[in-house]
């Protein structure tokens, strides 16, 4: 007998992984403070601090109160006409009655293949949009699936959150470079007195985490990233009460080739928006953006 998993579950599951996987890029980010603190003093430390996170502020305030126009405009997406889209509409505003949610602004962008995405701060201010292969190949159970997934990404804050965890990841890098970079500079202008052990072997672990410090905290992005797929997954399942239209349209997603146009249209910087990777990458695992369909799929049928 196949063991049935609770959506309630998935969801808190999911939700308190992404937590501890921030936290675990927050640790990261800590140690390589301390031990660049350590090896060239607290001063040095602060200098990096402050322009990281002067750097980090502009980041965040940008992105986070115009990510909706930046991924519309990356796709070339068009705002979608009532009168042309009207099943379109009525499957977002009866699946928003039904979740309590204002209506999002709705778009469409030129693509033959089945995706979509959900972008926005906050849920009053949220756009969706969905491919035409999307509108024209998924029947209406099938694109509430779809939909229901994407307004899960809007109700559980997932743009907020990814936003929060792409600058924690960004200030990493940004410290990381700017200390691999002053050592060049000082290698090259004489250096300071490197007499000290102690003092050159927290230089030495500094450096190794400089290096491994962004691989590592990307990683951990990705991986946060993968949760938030399961977790909209199950979330849609307790919008629309069953499973069933979002499995059969991810079965249809996976059964799909990678059209020219979506590789002409699409930037990889917003591909981890998409429901599913718009360029269906053959590496899977620690270095894809979302979970494998089959996997997907398997959780919902348990479901």
């Amino acid at each position: 007998m196949v063991e049935r998993i609770s959506f309630h579950d998935q969801i808190s599951r999911n939700k308190l992984m992404s937590v501890f996987l921030l936290i675990g890029i927050f640790l990261v980010f800590v140690v390589l403070g301390f031990v660049i603190g350590l090896a060239f003093g607290p001063d040095y430390f602060l200098i990096i601090m402050v322009v990281a996170i002067v750097i980090s502020l502009v980041y965040i305030v940008t992105g986070y109160y115009n990510s909706d126009k930046i991924a519309l405009a990356s796709v070339n997406a068009k705002k979608a006409s009532r009168s042309e889209y009207p099943q379109y509409y009525h499957s977002v505003e009866g699946l928003c009655l039904a979740s309590g949610l204002p209506v999002p602004k709705l778009y469409v962008m030129e693509d033959s293949s089945i995706n979509a995405f959900a972008s926005g701060r906050n849920p009053e201010n949220a756009v969706i949009c969905v491919t035409k292969g999307a509108l024209e190949k998924l029947d209406k159970q099938e694109l509430e699936g779809v939909l229901g997934h994407e307004l899960s990404h809007v109700a559980n804050y997932d743009i907020r959150f990814m936003t929060l965890t792409a600058v924690l990841v960004g200030m990493i890098a940004i410290v990381a470079q700017i200390f691999l970079r002053s050592l060049w500079w000082s290698s090259i202008s004489g250096g300071r007195d490197r007499d000290n052990k102690a003092q050159i072997v927290f230089l030495l672990i500094g450096i190794v985490l400089a290096i491994l410090a962004p691989i590592v905290v990307s990683l951990v992005q990705l991986a946060i990233s993968r949760k938030r797929e399961f977790s909209a997954d199950a979330s849609a399942v307790k919008f629309i009460r069953s499973p069933s239209g979002l499995i059969s349209a991810l079965k249809k997603i996976d059964s799909e080739s990678v059209s020219k146009n979506t590789k002409k249209n699409i930037s990889k910087a917003v591909a981890p928006l998409f429901i599913s990777d718009p360029f269906k990458r053959k590496v899977q695992g620690l270095f894809s953006t979302h979970p494998a369909l089959d996997k997907r799929i398997n959780v919902l049928e348990r479901m």
